[in-house]
């Protein structure tokens, strides 16, 4: 029998050896193994490290190793973060600080306001909430042109006062960043604080301390003496009691007292808008310029339980699209209106106002 191969046939034969002939694929390289969740730094026999907590900041302790601000039977002790359960990697408070410091989020020279906020985290003097409270805030105000600051102050829990200790830990702050303004590209004239909760009692107290901190801190050997740990502005969130609660013995107003921002819950958190509007009372008396204030009738504190069984939320989140949820843009509108959103070196409304508001009135 006579096989005849067909074209295609002998097509077919030939195609195996075709790819056979073919160079092997490189193969893929090995997946990385998965980032590991943020640590403490080591202990050593320096003061402890702090870490940043989130990519690219800027750690810098407050207080200089051997200052008499801190404990140095303490101070090498590490950090403790607490990991958020919603947020796999995202670390939702710390706690034992101490070797206090801030890290420092610049944002670019080219949406730089000049501004920069310190954030003072709450927490009831137990814990910092550096979640909701601190970190949220980074990319917020990075779209306004605004460097963020997060705070990490030392708690009554650890052995500290939240009157004396952390109220320090804030007004350092502002003295650090303005020392440091120009090499992170901050107007040294656009500096502030705002508090939420327990933070608030320390950006309250912060509005008319400084100058009591300034002349305790003025030795000459202090590379900071003369730096002013006035902020000028404040911003007091759903606040803890401010030192014109009634149970305490109230401290003259500074003139030059910063503007302030206030926002709180009304009627559902009655104890914090009862504190809110004590500090605004005792401004409001003294005609401090540009003081304002927004409580809203529906909200209740963060982590307040709400009848469908959730808590309320606190930061940035919008509270179920509550108007509370929208403070923060009140905020942004307040800020705008006092010119701190201008380019840097640009002299804002509220330095004008308060130097009007010092000018004496001729008769």
């Amino acid at each position: 029998m006579k096989i005849t191969i067909t074209r295609f046939a002998k097509l077919c034969l030939f195609l195996p050896a075709l790819f056979a002939q073919e160079t092997p694929r490189a193969a893929l390289a090995p997946l990385p193994p998965p980032l590991s969740l943020p640590k403490p730094g080591p202990a050593t026999e320096a003061p402890y490290a702090p870490q940043a907590i989130l990519p690219g900041g800027i750690v810098v302790p407050l207080y200089p190793a051997g200052s008499p601000f801190l404990k140095a039977e303490r101070v090498r002790e590490a950090e403790v973060y607490n990991m958020s359960q919603a947020v796999p990697g995202r670390i939702s408070s710390i706690v034992n600080i101490h070797n206090p410091s801030i890290e420092v989020h610049p944002v670019d020279r080219g949406i730089n306001t000049g501004a920069a906020v310190i954030l003072a985290a709450g927490g009831g003097h137990n814990t910092l909430n550096v979640g909701g409270e601190s970190a949220d805030f980074v990319p917020y105000f990075y779209n306004y042109g605004v460097t963020t600051i997060i705070l990490r102050n030392r708690l009554r829990r650890d052995g500290y006062d939240p009157r004396t200790d952390a109220v320090n830990d804030a007004l350092q702050a502002i003295r650090l960043v303005r020392a440091y303004a120009k090499e992170w590209n901050i107007d040294p004239k656009k500096i502030g604080i705002m508090g939420f909760s327990a933070g608030a009692e320390l950006s309250a107290p912060g509005a008319v301390l400084f100058e009591e901190f300034d002349k305790k801190n003025s030795d000459p050997a202090d590379p900071m003496a003369g730096i002013s740990s006035r902020p000028d502005f404040v911003g007091i969130i759903y606040p803890g009691p401010s030192p014109f609660a009634r149970n305490r013995t109230a401290p003259p107003v500074p003139r030059n007292a910063p503007p302030a921002f206030l926002a709180c819950a009304g009627s559902g958190d009655r104890g914090h808008a009862v504190w809110a509007i004590e500090y605004y009372s005792a401004m409001l008396a003294m005609g401090v310029p540009n003081i304002e204030m927004h409580l809203y009738g529906n909200g209740r504190h963060p982590g307040d339980a709400l009848a469908d069984g959730s808590r309320m939320s606190g930061g940035l989140t919008d509270r179920t699209g509550i108007p509370f949820g929208t403070w923060q843009l009140r905020f942004i509108d307040w800020f705008r209106d006092l010119g701190f959103m201008k380019k840097p070196g640009m002299e804002t409304k509220a330095a004008k106002d308060t130097a009007a508001f010092l000018t004496p009135v001729k008769p």
